[in-house]
């Protein structure tokens, strides 16, 4: 049993790279698209850091569902890459990374996105039940069919 895990989802949105990038590269974007926004609406949110980018966090205080937290984007490369430090703190202490990645792909943008993270011993021995892909896959794919939805379309002046 590796210890440590990894789940990606992809999906093609039909908006230009750099129509997309944006809604990752800022945290206070995520509330547009991401899986998670509907689990608490009285979500207490803190911004601080960057205004975007590398050094922008993001912290989070909510309901049992909703958990507590805090996001940093410790890495970014424009209309190409965005990474994120993910942190909770409740309902239980965990660490993982989820990368996205932007590539163009006609009109439209491949957006791809990963976490991994290091498996507590728990998870490991009940991986049947806790399989991290079950889990976190179905908002993954939420998540990117929000984006899409929010994502500015092609302009059609331009082509």
């Amino acid at each position: 049993m590796t210890s440590i895990y990894t789940v990606e989802r992809k999906r093609t949105i039909e908006a230009p790279v750099e129509r997309v990038y944006p809604l990752v590269a800022d945290l206070t974007q995520w509330t547009r698209w991401s899986p998670w926004e509907d689990l608490d609406p009285e979500l207490q949110r803190a911004y601080s850091g960057t205004d975007a980018g590398v050094g922008q966090v993001y912290a989070w205080s909510g309901n049992r569902k909703a958990g507590a937290g805090r996001m940093e984007i410790t890495g970014a490369e424009d209309d190409r890459m965005v990474e994120v430090d993910v942190r909770f703190e409740k309902p239980f202490k965990s660490q993982s990374t989820s990368t996205f990645t932007f590539a163009p792909e006609g009109d439209g943008t491949v957006v791809t996105w990963r976490m991994t993270g290091a498996r507590p011993a728990l998870m490991r021995i009940t991986q049947k039940v806790f399989d991290m892909d079950n889990l976190m896959g179905k908002d993954f794919e939420k998540g990117l069919a929000r984006m899409a939805l929010v994502a500015p379309p092609p302009d059609p002046g331009h082509a």
